[in-house]
Formats: C-alpha cells, structure tokens, sequence
C-alpha cells in the first residue's frame, strides 16, 4: 500500500525545482552579500557614524573592535557569512546587546501575520472585482470597478491607513486605532491598507486575462457541452485567467512586505517595522541588516511558493508528459 501510495516527482516537477534551486541560491548569495556591504556604504567611519562625532578615542576603538572593522574586508565578510548561514544572525545589537536574531524573532510573528492577512484581504479585493469587471464589461460596474484602481494607484500607503483609521476608528469606531493589544482587531485595518495599494494592478491583470480566456474556443465547447455556467467559470475559466496575476503577484511580493514595515509605523503596530525605524534612528547598523535580511529571505520564500502556486495551477503541466 505505501509504494502504491508513494510517487516519483514528475520530471516536469523535477526540471522546475532545478531551475528554482539555480535562480534562488544566487539570489540569497547576493542578498547576503548587499545586507554586508550595507554598513560598508556608510561614508567615514561607521563606528563614528553610530556613536557620533563626540566620542571619545577609545569608544570608537572599542566599538570598532566589537564590529570586527579592525579586520580585513575579506575576513568581515568570511565571519559575517559564517554568522549568517550558521547561526541565522548578523551580530549582537550595538543598543540592546541581544543578538539581532532574538530581537527580529519577538516581533517577526505580528509582522509575518500582518503579511498573510494582507495577502489573504488582497485576494479577497483582486477575485470579485475582477470577476464582476469582466462578466459585465463595458458597463456601469465594469466602468466603476476600473475607475477604483486608479485611484488606488494614486494614494500613498501611508494616506490610505490614515483615511482608514478616521473612518473605521475614529468615526465609526468599529476598530481600534493601532496599536498591538487587540489581537487579531489591530491587524485589519493595516491588512486592508497593504491589500488596498496592491490590488489594482492585480484586478486590472485579471480582468483582461478573464476577458482574453472568455473567448477561448475550450470554453465554447464546455459551454456547448451544457456544463453550468457557474463551474465553468470557477474551473476552467478562472483557473486559467490567474496563472499571469499570480506571476504579476509574485513580482509585487517586495512591494507588499515593504508596506508592511511601513503600515506598522502609521497603525504603531511593535512589529518589524517598528524595530526598523528604532534600529534606524539608533544607528544599530546589525539590527537594520538582520531586518533587511530576514525580509529578503520572506520576499524569496513568498516569491517561490506563488512560482509553485502557478507552475501547480497551469493545466499544462497536468498532462502526460508535460514539459
């Protein structure tokens, strides 16, 4: 019965992996690479830069000596690597004296939870209006529905959180302003700010795939063949329309963790984005990369699971001998 049940990844399956292990490890390797020359951009001298130009001699000695700058290049980068793939850290924080993975750890829940909820309101906006847009085109509906993108495009992130706290806190007061002490409550509001701001080029995406699919001569036939309207467009329709805006989506992926670290500062939500903006403001030069890092390893990861959503959903690869 196991090795009934077990079976061999296709070779399509197969081939897609190769290309992603190839694209990805790159893509890591230079992430690394730019979150450790982060600190080296600083202009002068960077513990200078962090303590500030009244420092004493010996506590810009002493700092230099704890960044390891006394070092060649070359041995910076070989034990920053090392702390990196090793031990999934890149030093101890210059303010709090904590490894900058502790601190990422205690905020990354909020913020990675604020990163779903974004992406499931995102859904939830991208999929309906769409699917109105397109079974009514050339409507009233359709004309509103693509008049709403534009706008969306035309607001900033940080405009569109606060007209939705004056209207779901403070005028209608079914949500809490900000903060974190309301659980799931504070998360709404900032979800919906970050779906707001990426769901216009994702509807516009998919109503004209809609559109372009509707005509298709398969959706002819299954119509003529009497299957209900309704699952024709669930499965087939829809299913072949999404595979570009998933793509669309996945390229978008960094510009959706961005406005979450951002989000948080309008909703003054203790995540990410919060601990950026101190580490910033502090100068914690190992903080702000860890941060960098942590978010470069969730836009890969995001990036990789929605490439595998489509290469899943693309009818194609569901064939014998499918390439």
């Amino acid at each position: 019965m196991i090795g009934e049940a077990f079976t061999l990844p296709t070779p399509g399956a197969l081939r897609w992996a190769r290309r992603t292990a190839f694209t990805v490890i790159p893509v890591v390797i230079g992430v690394v690479l730019a979150t450790f020359f982060l600190l080296r951009l600083v202009p002068g001298d960077p513990a200078a830069a962090i303590l500030g130009d009244q420092a004493s001699d010996a506590s810009l000695a002493a700092l230099r000596e704890k960044m390891g700058l006394n070092s060649s290049i070359g041995a910076q980068l070989l034990d920053f690597m090392g702390q990196v793939f090793f031990h999934a850290d890149t030093g101890n924080s210059l303010v709090f004296d904590v490894s900058s993975r502790q601190l990422i750890a205690a905020r990354a829940g909020i913020s990675m939870s604020l990163v779903a909820l974004s992406v499931v309101f995102t859904a939830v906006i991208v999929v309906p209006m769409a699917l109105l847009a397109a079974t009514h085109r050339d409507r009233l509906l359709d004309q509103l529905i693509r008049i709403i993108p534009a706008i969306g495009l035309s607001m900033p992130i940080f405009w569109i959180g606060l007209l939705l706290v004056l209207v779901f806190a403070v005028r209608l007061g079914w949500l809490p302003v900000g903060g974190s002490v309301n659980g799931f409550a504070s998360l709404i509001l900032p979800a919906l700010a970050v779906a707001i701001t990426i769901a216009p080029p994702l509807i516009r995406s998919l109503r004209a795939q809609l559109l372009e699919v509707f005509q298709a001569d398969f959706v002819s036939t299954l119509r003529a063949a009497g299957l209900p309207s309704r699952r024709i467009l669930v499965r087939h329709v829809l299913r072949n329309a999404a595979l570009p805006t998933l793509t669309l989506f996945g390229l978008n992926v960094a510009y959706l963790v961005g406005g979450t670290l951002i989000v948080e500062k309008v909703f003054a939500i203790n995540g990410l984005g919060a601990l950026m903006f101190e580490a910033i403001g502090n100068r914690d030069f190992p903080v702000v990369q860890g941060i960098a890092l942590f978010s470069a390893v969730v836009v890969v990861a995001v990036t990789l699971v929605t490439d595998f959503a489509v290469h899943r959903l693309d009818p194609r690869n569901s064939r014998p001998g499918a390439q």
